[in-house]
């Protein structure tokens, strides 16, 4: 058996206290810059529209659609001896869902993020067509 330590040294009571205080600055700190961040229009603290994590979304939601309405075709056919044409209506009705679903995302993504800076907008509101 091992004998228990004295950890009742006033040393390691002071530097694991000074340990505490430093940690605790820091996760003070963490959280302003997470509540900055959370108070800028358009973006939130946990929001990452780079390019990689657009393109995963979408080609995620238009997937999802997709197999949902494959796999829900699927079953019914299976189910009601059908095959394949309940699977091939709720296969079209997947893509136009998963259609849908890719331009409500990219609305979204580009309302959420403004445009970058010196960017032609088109005309304005007071300019008329000629």
């Amino acid at each position: 058996m091992t004998e228990p330590r004295d950890t009742g040294s006033d040393g390691d009571g002071s530097r694991v206290r000074e340990q505490s205080k430093i940690l605790k600055e820091k996760i003070a700190r963490a959280q302003g810059r997470r509540t900055e961040a959370a108070g800028r229009p358009g973006q939130s603290a946990g929001s990452d529209n780079s390019g990689m994590n657009r393109g995963m979304r979408l080609g995620t939601e238009f997937i999802a659609a997709v197999l949902v309405g494959a796999v829900a075709g699927y079953l019914l056919d299976r189910w009601l001896n059908t095959s394949p044409w309940i699977m091939l209506v709720l296969l079209l009705v997947g893509f136009a869902a998963g259609v849908l679903n890719v331009t409500r995302a990219a609305a979204e993504m580009n309302r959420a993020s403004p445009p970058p800076p010196g960017s032609d907008l088109g005309p304005g509101d007071d300019e008329e067509d000629q």
